[in-house]
């Protein structure tokens, strides 16, 4: 069992496609390590996000827009003798997506992008009223470099 490394985004779109939730690290306002879960979309190598239009996390991504955001799936704890505990391990499929966020104000984009979210949760669109549109933070991260790791498997 080993580990295996792949660049291409079309290594990640797989692991990507499958996980519920991402990790977004980011540096704070203090310049310290800040990460957070957050439900996403992605298309066209982009990853999109949205949330409430202020706070910890919008102070900081305006302040800093470089992230590196976390996706892991199939998890199997596996082991080689029983009674070792060294022995453990963890299969596991993960991405890491660097790049830089981009805020996306203009109203019909953060609906095409709302869409992009809600269509991997609810599997359809919607339409939205402007004031639903209005009061949310709508932003992406133009990706950089994609890191895909099959360990174990």
């Amino acid at each position: 069992m080993g580990n295996t490394i792949f660049t291409d985004p079309a290594n990640a779109k797989e692991i990507i496609d499958k996980c519920e939730a991402c990790y977004v690290a980011m540096i704070d306002t203090d310049n310290k390590p800040y990460v957070l879960p957050f439900n996403f979309g992605f298309a066209d190598d982009c990853i999109y996000l949205h949330s409430a239009p202020a706070g910890k996390k919008i102070d900081a991504l305006q302040k800093n827009p470089e992230v590196c955001v976390c996706f892991s799936t199939d998890h199997q704890l596996f082991h080689r003798h029983e009674q070792v505990a060294c022995s453990y391990g963890m299969r596991y499929k993960s991405v890491l997506a660097s790049g830089k966020v981009e805020f996306i104000e203009d109203f019909d984009e953060k609906v095409r992008v709302l869409n992009i979210i809600m269509r991997k949760y609810a599997g359809q669109d919607f339409t939205y009223n402007p004031p639903s549109v209005n009061n949310v933070a709508v932003y992406k991260v133009v990706v950089d470099k994609f890191e895909t790791k099959y360990s174990g498997y």
